[in-house]
């Protein structure tokens, strides 16, 4: 059996609510993992994970995708005497030096007292054993290439260098929220932000065929399929708005058609996310970054909806933005040449600080209510990336 070792992060600070939220990561952990044969066990600060050695590698990605820890590590379990232990620090010091690294330090911590050597004691016993061990190491406690990590806890556990986690909220433990997925860069990783933060993730996706083509479509499941894999499943839902574009486009000033259209997806956004048991909508909007992003056309366009509406992008601008879309691994599908609805519809000069009074003015006398009942009725829901 293979063991990993997992670092909780910012769920040690929940107190009393500590417990939910481990459980809540636990069940996530085990259905990123079903039918592997895995077993996981946790302990104050730690979660451990052992499996199979031939499912290694769909375990590694599995923790490369989970939210909600900080870091971790292949582990081995040594027994709990100092001979062991240094034997566990030198047979993971030379695969260390197997993979190229040529400075290393020993970090220990000893939460069981009564084992005979104390951190220092450890660090020193250890790191001295190394050195005579592994020639061509050497020790740097400043800024080593590798780290060897020693805990005695109720077993005796030694790493490498831990593997940097996600970090963020277990999914499942903030509710549920609806994602305007767009096949935009920002959109996504609007809905990985929230994700993160323990937010469970459905979205929609308005397209208007045929003046949006099925790859601007598709490039919207593909993307939900890769947030999907953080947020632990999407259900993708895809309005036809065809209808309410025309009615806009047909009944409404020019400058005004790109608020109004987005008037239109968060009232049917609103719809659905309240059939859906959703708490709030979920936007990738960033201030001022287009002219519907001012803040008063931002005003009028969440003027029909009483549901929170969540920016998490609102504050960053778009190298931050694009850098976290690479990280994720949804840039690369967002910048594919297919346009969605939004844009093919915008006009050349739209309105830049719209009035809510007269955005209201202009809506309701276009009467887009039934249109957007009409669209639900016949939208479709896709499952992407559940376990």
């Amino acid at each position: 059996m293979t063991t990993y070792l997992l670092k909780l992060g910012e769920l040690t600070l929940k107190g009393e609510n500590r417990k939910g939220f481990e459980n809540t990561l636990k069940q996530n952990l085990l259905s990123l993992l079903r039918q592997t044969g895995v077993k996981v066990e946790t302990t104050a600060g730690r979660f451990f994970v052992h499996c199979p050695e031939e499912v290694r590698e769909k375990v590694e990605n599995a923790l490369d995708h989970l939210l909600g820890i900080a870091g971790w590590a292949k582990t081995r379990i040594a027994e709990k005497t100092v001979e062991a232990v240094i034997q566990a620090c030198v047979e993971e010091a030379e695969t260390l030096f197997e993979q190229g690294v040529r400075t290393f330090k020993i970090e220990a911590r000893r939460t069981d007292k009564s084992f005979p050597l104390d951190s220092y004691k450890i660090r020193c016993r250890a790191g001295a054993a190394v050195l005579d061990a592994v020639r061509g190491l050497q020790v740097d406690v400043h800024t080593p290439q590798g780290i060897i990590e020693v805990e005695i806890r109720e077993r005796s556990y030694i790493y490498g260098t831990a593997k940097k986690g996600l970090r963020g909220l277990p999914v499942g433990t903030a509710g549920r929220g609806l994602l305007l997925l767009s096949g935009g860069i920002d959109s996504p990783v609007a809905g990985y932000l929230m994700a993160s933060r323990g937010m469970r993730i459905d979205a929609v996706y308005f397209h208007a065929y045929p003046y949006t083509s099925e790859e601007a479509r598709q490039k919207a499941v593909t993307l939900a399929h890769i947030v999907g894999r953080y947020a632990l499943g999407i259900r993708l839902y895809t309005v036809n708005f065809t209808a309410v574009q025309m009615r806009i486009k047909e009944g409404a000033p020019e400058p005004w058609l790109t608020i109004l259209l987005r008037m239109a997806m968060m009232e049917c956004a609103q719809i659905l996310a309240l059939h859906r048991g959703a708490k709030c909508l979920i936007t990738g909007e960033s201030l001022s970054q287009v002219a519907s992003q001012t803040v008063e056309n931002i005003a009028c366009t969440e003027s029909l909806v009483r549901l929170p509406v969540l920016r998490p992008l609102i504050g960053m601008d778009k190298d931050q933005i694009i850098r976290m879309a690479e990280t994720i691994g949804t840039y690369e599908t967002s910048i594919l040449p297919y346009q969605d609805c939004c844009v093919l519809f915008s006009p050349p000069h739209p309105v830049l600080r719209g009035g809510v009074t007269e955005a209201a003015r202009f809506y309701e006398q276009l009467e887009p209510g039934e249109l957007i009942k009409a669209a639900l009725r016949e939208s479709a829901m896709i499952k992407c990336a559940f376990p």
